[in-house]
Order: C-alpha cells, then structure tokens, then sequence
C-alpha cells in the first residue's frame, strides 16, 4: 500500500535533525529546501531542471493560480502536477498571505476574507472552505490551513484576536479537508502557527494546532521584516512547542544563514523565492557570500560564478564576465543560469547540512559556514 504520509527522523546533531517525508509521489529529505513555483513554474526552469538541481518538492501558489488559470480549469486539465510536468510532491499555500499583501481588501471577517483580484479587480472570497476545494482541486500532496498572518507591529490586541480566528479557521480547515474524499486519503494537511514575537501568544497558537491535530506544523508569521535575532528568538521555543515527531516548515525563509539557523533550532522545511528572485536581480549565492554580477570588477572575470561548483552554469564554461554582458544586456539567458546556480546551491546547502546531521558535526558545519563568509556564528 502506498505510503500517504510518514516522517522518519533518521539522526540528530544538537536540535538539529535529518530525516525523511515519504510521500506516494516520492520521499523528500530533510532539512529539505523548497523551491517557489507560484504560477505553476519555477521562474526560469524546466522542471527536470528542478529536479536535477535536488529539488525533492517545490511550492505551488493558491492564490495566484485560483486567479489565472483557475482551480478548476487546472483540475480539468488533469491537476497541477500534469498542468506543469512534475510528478514529485507539491505544497500548496493556502492563499492567506498573498491576500492579505497582494489585493485591496473588502472585508475581513470570521467567515474569510472577500477581496478583489490584482489583476483585473474581480471580486472574490476565500475562506477555509475554499482554500481547501482549491487546493484539492489543484490535486496538492501537502496542503496548508487556512490562516492570517498581520504584520508583527500592529497593537498586541490585533495580532491576539487574529491569532484567535486563525486557529478556528484551522479547525474548519481540518474539517473541509477530511471532508475532501480521495483527495484526503492520499494528501497531507499542516497548520500554522501563529502569534507574532509573543511567546505567551506562540505557545497558545501550538497547543490549539496540536488539539485539532496535523501531519505536519509551520511556523508563519516570521520572516515579514522583524529583525534576524528577534525571529530566532521565537524559534528557539519551537522544540519543545510543537510536536517532535512531525514536520516543523519555517514559512517564506530565507538567505542561506536562516536556513542555517533555523536547522540549528529544529526546522526541516523552508520556502523563500530568494534564490531566484535574486538571480533576476543578479545577485548569486556562493560559499564565500554574494556575486553581484553587475560590479563593474566582474567586467573582465573569467572565473565561474563560484570556482568547485557542480551546476551547469558554473561547469558549462560561463564566466563571470560573459553573466556580466548578458544582464546588462537584457538577455533571458542570464537569470536563467543564475537561477540554475542559486537552486544548486541551495540544494546543495541543505545536503550538506543533511550530511553533517548525519555525521554528528552539525555545529561544526555551522561554525566553518560563516567562517568562510568572514563572519562569526551568532550564540545560540
């Protein structure tokens, strides 16, 4: 019988832990880094492209495709994993967050939130409910609940009350996927926690997620522009907050040194659009820190974006100074090898943290990734 959802921590090096999702479209290794796929592409990369950069999963965008091309029409088209060619596991956001920070809202109110589309002003309502028909729609192997997510600087009061309503939409989400038939038996469901910078608030939202029950827990409303050590704060609450012995996803992080943090605190799922984001932006991830390609040092270069890279970009023979061209000409040539190498190197990251896990020497792996950035490992 096809496995629906098992997590197996296979070792442990300080909180840090390394182990495996098994899925029916595959297994995902964790720490595992999810590349962003809003609109049913990853920016810039075939899907097989994905894969042979590590990806064993990638993030699907409710929001953006409820819109364009349509839940429904994606489900007539067979699901999203036929839509746009891949056949590994897909999680899929609830829409929350691009509601609340992408569209002119109308009301918000217990029952969800009505708004209007960015793109053509339509009207629209998601509510737990809907979010959960889309993303069954969608055909997603991971789905996420229903939340909000405030910014951390609104009145204490504000962010309690949301808190409050996001943990009731989490039991109605609960609720509507079991009720999702073929799709349930099959999918997996995670909740959010929610609550800001206040540990009273975080440790409420993670007892009523753990009472309704998951398969696997995020964390959300971090990484929405509070500074680096009041996030890890809250993080270094996670392990004993919510249970051991599922998955724990740290939404929408991040640069390499928050994955790196967030491993040492007991994260094994991360999503960020940065590595290619930045490669549009010709910013590229290496070892020793960041190539901004467009420095004018870079004219004359003839160095690979990082020396020892195993990507294509770095090993087909394109210089520094030939990406230089490329991006100060506009070509589509340029982000599409930076972003190759920023996937590489994100996936390669989290390997090698899986590998350090494995071996015991996590920290010392933590210690020697900032040494070679010039930089000292902050206190944990």
């Amino acid at each position: 019988m096809t496995t629906r959802f098992d997590f197996e921590i296979s070792a442990r090096s300080g909180l840090a832990r390394t182990g495996t999702i098994r899925m029916r479209r595959g297994d995902i290794r964790t720490p595992a880094f999810m590349p962003v796929g809003t609109a049913a592409t990853v920016k810039g990369m075939k899907p097989e492209s994905v894969r042979a950069a590590g990806a064993d999963i990638i993030l699907g965008n409710t929001y953006h495709l409820m819109l364009r091309p349509g839940a429904e029409r994606v489900a007539l088209l067979g699901g999203l994993h036929k839509f746009m060619n891949w056949d590994r596991p897909i999680l899929t956001d609830s829409g929350g967050y691009q509601v609340m920070s992408l569209s002119d809202l109308n009301k918000l109110t217990e029952e969800g939130v009505e708004f209007r589309s960015h793109l053509d002003g339509s009207k629209h309502m998601l509510s737990p409910e809907r979010s959960m028909e889309i993303q069954r729609l969608l055909g997603s192997d991971i789905v996420m609940a229903f939340d909000e997510c405030p910014r951390a600087d609104r009145p204490l009061a504000e962010i309690e009350a949301s808190m409050e309503m996001s943990m009731r939409w989490a039991k109605r989400s609960r609720n509507a996927f079991d009720a999702g038939g073929e799709h349930a038996a099959r999918a997996a469901l995670f909740g959010i926690q929610q609550g800001a910078l206040d540990e009273r608030l975080r440790r409420r939202s993670a007892d009523a997620l753990t009472e309704i029950g998951f398969d696997g827990y995020a964390i959300g409303g971090l990484a929405v522009g509070e500074p680096e050590h009041e996030r890890n704060a809250m993080l270094d609450h996670l392990d004993p907050e919510l249970p051991g012995d599922r998955p724990r996803y740290l939404m929408g992080v991040g640069r390499p040194e928050d994955l790196v943090e967030g491993v040492a605190r007991g994260v094994d799922m991360f999503d960020c659009v940065m590595p290619t984001r930045n490669a549009r932006n010709g910013h590229y991830f290496t070892s020793f820190g960041t190539v901004r390609i467009r420095n004018s040092q870079y004219a004359r270069d003839m160095d690979p974006i990082e020396p020892g890279c195993g990507c294509v970009a770095c090993t087909g023979g394109y210089t520094r100074s030939y990406l230089r061209h490329l991006d100060r000409c506009n070509e589509m040539l340029a982000p599409m090898l930076g972003t190759l190498h920023n996937l590489f190197y994100y996936e390669k990251l989290m390997a090698d943290i899986r590998a350090a896990i494995e071996a015991g020497t996590f920290l010392a792996f933590r210690e020697s990734f900032y040494a070679a950035r010039g930089a000292v490992a902050p206190p944990l």
